[in-house]
């Protein structure tokens, strides 16, 4: 699967689609592939203050549970509420299925997430 070329990606395997001061976030294709069948999604709640690199959340599959790292710093504007009903929508199409969107305190932070071709590389 090709990773969108406007997204950023950090070494945990989340990604960040920014738009103004906003950003939504989710994890790859890469981390649903190594994951398994998601059953169940942790998510905060609205109105939670992230530092980047912070845990936000929990992603359960059959295999594992896993947390979930910001990637900015920054607060969580909006939940993907239906993700929770159906988790596994993650497994089918990764790079949609955002989970939070953050309203981040510092732009200058996404300078040091990766773009598509270095996340390309990572998980190569």
């Amino acid at each position: 699967m090709a990773y969108p070329a406007g997204f950023k990606y950090t070494k945990d395997h989340e990604w960040i689609e920014l738009s103004g001061d906003e950003g939504k976030v989710g994890i790859t294709d890469f981390a649903q592939a190594q994951l398994g069948d998601v059953v169940y999604l942790e998510l905060p709640e609205v109105g939670t203050v992230l530092k980047a690199g912070q845990t936000f959340g929990n992603i359960e599959s059959v295999k594992a549970v896993s947390e979930l790292y910001a990637p900015v710093s920054g607060e969580v504007v909006e939940v993907n509420a239906a993700l929770k009903e159906k988790p596994e929508a993650v497994n089918s199409d990764p790079h949609a299925s955002w989970m939070v969107v953050i309203k981040l305190s510092d732009l200058g932070e996404t300078g040091t997430l990766l773009d598509v071709t270095q996340y390309s590389d990572l998980v190569k």
